[in-house]
């Protein structure tokens, strides 16, 4: 693959090769064109046969009209990096270019290397400790670390897993981890020296784009521990990048069964008490909800009024992805898929509109 990272113009491309995928299906963002449905591979076993899975489902996802793939450095211990770089070989001869495709991956815990170690401790000790990346001291939980040596260390371990020069976005992982063990005081500060390190990786050429991927963060009350106020974060970052920051993603769990990004009204934007989303669009941030379908648990068994807004489609899984792509400022809806034949049940929804907003607000009437 000749070009470095996603393009405008690559996306574009890439949007236009899928003729029948319907409005709605391709979205904007900070000039990309993205598709609405976006693949995780969080979930799985480390081993060869799902490796191989793994492999063949990005293949065909990219193949069915979905250009937005997401991974972490600790998903499946390394493994999941690397199943997306060998997918990206198999597209690059069919076809498909590396400037038409958004990587995104991020880091925060301990990935260790393509299994769990026996003595974690001694595996900190070895890669990190003894070659001045980071101490004992920098890590929380026993688990989570965003250094800048640290993060700069495993975007490098990403590019050269995914054999790639350049991610598109990187997500620091579940940065209200920290909070457990440190102030809000001291977490902002770390959080600085953080996207400083970020924004010189930015201006290296080794990341376009960067933000913050949360569990929790985004979808608590701001009197509660972990709690992350975007319109800080973008200021911290602002500070650091000017008004060309590259703080321009956050990823957050968003789905039927937990709703609080739409929802509930728990961040400050010029003095207004705004959603999570509706903050995030006035600050010119793309979001991208995982846990579309809470890991399977939206899969089965909807209630009836939600099977009759989205009468239209024949399963619960499908109707529980359509919910989060249509929902207002959402960029992309993850969803975990492992299997090919998850990926073509899924990816039907290329060929769907999203929900008007009459349908959508039925659920909320």
């Amino acid at each position: 693959m000749t070009e470095k990272f996603a393009t405008g113009e690559g996306t574009r491309r890439f949007a236009e090769k899928f003729k029948d995928a319907a409005s709605g299906h391709f979205r904007a963002a900070q000039g990309l064109a993205v598709s609405s449905v976006g693949i995780g591979t969080y979930l799985g076993n480390w081993d060869a046969a799902t490796d191989e899975n793994y492999t063949n489902a990005i293949v065909r996802f990219v193949g069915l009209g979905g250009n937005v793939i997401d991974t972490a450095a600790n998903y499946r211990f390394q493994r999941s990096e690397r199943n997306i770089g060998k997918a990206l070989e198999i597209l690059s001869e069919k076809g498909f270019a590396r400037d038409e495709i958004v990587i995104c991956t991020k880091a925060g815990y301990l990935p260790f290397d393509g299994e769990p170690p026996r003595d974690v401790r001694a595996y900190f000790q070895t890669n990190f400790v003894e070659k001045g990346i980071a101490t004992f001291d920098d890590l929380v939980g026993g688990s989570h670390c965003m250094t800048p040596a640290y993060l700069e260390n495993q975007i490098n371990q990403s590019l050269q897993n995914m054999n790639v020069d350049c991610l598109d976005v990187f997500y620091i992982h579940n940065p209200e981890s920290q909070l457990s063990e440190i102030p809000s005081g001291a977490f902002e500060a770390r959080l600085a020296r953080a996207l400083e390190k970020l924004e010189e990786l930015r201006q290296n050429g080794k990341l376009q784009f960067y933000g913050a991927a949360t569990w929790n963060g985004f979808r608590i009350q701001p009197s509660q521990n972990g709690y992350h106020s975007l319109e800080k974060m973008v200021n911290i970052a602002r500070q650091i990048g000017g008004d060309a920051h590259g703080f321009r993603f956050i990823q957050l769990p968003f789905n039927l069964a937990m709703p609080e990004a739409l929802l509930l009204p728990n961040q400050q934007f010029s003095g207004q008490v705004l959603s999570t989303v509706e903050a995030a669009k006035n600050l010119d941030v793309s979001v991208v909800c995982s846990a579309s379908i809470f890991q399977g648990k939206l899969a089965r068994n909807l209630p009836a009024n939600i099977r009759e807004t989205f009468s239209n489609l024949d399963t619960d899984a499908l109707a529980s992805l359509q919910f989060v792509r249509s929902t207002p400022f959402v960029t992309t809806a993850l969803v975990g898929m492992s299997l090919e034949k998850h990926v073509e049940e899924n990816m039907r929804l290329a060929r769907v509109e999203p929900a008007s907003a009459e349908t959508y607000g039925r659920l909320f009437s």
